[in-house]
């Protein structure tokens, strides 16, 4: 026999509960075999895996719905503990295992290629998995979403994302602001994906209090990123340097994953990117996974693709 324990985020204990637990009870008749028990934000429950796993899962879709809809009423929780359908007609069910995370308003956020879904089964086996592909292929959104499912979870201590800030026909030094301020809109998109995944105030307590870290690639020198869940993205702009300085990074408990397009390379001509030197010489170690994504999985407009398959084809 196993124990879980659940903490409650993005719905209020009496939201999920209902008066006088009528919700609760609800759950608890759901999964007979478990005993669980619910005190404030944190619900503690003990028996087969499987049924924990189920458990999670049905109370993650119950926050998603409640986000969705603004409440959760006794018949909700009902039609989705009975895979029935919910008002406006969609099939609520509990089979959700390929949802890494319930994002804000009740968004589902999953692997929707078969690329993606290898970068999910990668990261589970590997310890440092290289994402590479054009644009929009999804492959920092994914990424992204994995390492908060991990935190969640309590897989890991805290999420670290960092970018290379390579001038990509602009120079920083003529940006106005202080450095936080001329950096943070090379780390735009990271704030994007974390937004769609974790609500506003606790993204702001997770920057606040270094639980979400989001550097330039040069402040990872010097330091052991451990317990944590970390993300290079836009590899192909580190040099071969930051990139060997950025692996050798890595503690006891982590892990790592770089994304990158090395067909969008934005380095002066004279310096070489790391990215293709580290696929060719890790390529056959033990722990490190290679996936490549391509225009099959551009998930933006369509006129992504067409343009992804244009360009390659010069």
């Amino acid at each position: 026999m196993n124990e879980k324990k659940i903490t409650l985020e993005d719905i209020s204990p009496v939201d999920l509960y209902g008066i006088n637990d009528s919700k609760l009870e609800l759950i608890k008749k759901r999964f007979p075999k478990l005993k669980i028990v619910a005190r404030g934000e944190t619900i503690k429950a003990s028996g087969d895996d499987e049924d924990l796993n189920q458990l999670e899962m049905v109370i993650n879709i119950l926050t998603a719905y409640y986000n969705r809809y603004g409440n959760l009423t006794e018949n909700a929780v009902t039609q989705i503990l009975g895979g029935t359908t919910n008002r406006t007609g969609e099939t609520i069910t509990t089979e959700g295992d390929d949802v890494l995370v319930f994002g804000n308003s009740g968004l589902m956020i999953k692997a929707r290629t078969e690329n993606q879904r290898k970068m999910v089964d990668s990261i589970y086996k590997n310890d440092i998995v290289f994402a590479i592909g054009p644009a929009g292929t999804g492959k920092t959104y994914t990424a992204v979403a994995l390492a908060v499912r991990a935190l969640k979870n309590k897989e890991v201590k805290k999420i670290i994302l960092t970018r290379p800030a390579v001038e990509a026909g602009e120079n920083l030094g003529f940006l106005p602001g202080d450095l936080k301020e001329k950096l943070d809109p090379y780390m735009q998109p990271l704030y994007d994906a974390l937004g769609d995944m974790i609500a506003p105030e606790k993204l702001s307590y997770y920057l606040e209090n270094r639980v979400i870290q989001i550097a330039p690639l040069a402040f990872m020198r010097g330091r052991t990123l451990d317990n944590a869940f970390v993300i290079l993205d836009e590899a192909q702009n580190a040099t071969e340097g930051q990139l060997k300085m950025f692996l050798t990074r890595m503690g006891s408990s982590a892990k790592f994953i770089i994304t990158g397009d090395i067909t969008q390379i934005d380095l002066p001509k004279h310096q070489p990117s790391g990215l293709p030197q580290a696929i060719k010489l890790l390529k056959n170690v033990e722990g490190i996974s290679f996936i490549q994504l391509d225009g099959s999985d551009v998930i933006r407009h369509k006129l992504v693709k067409k343009i992804i398959e244009i360009y390659d084809a010069k």
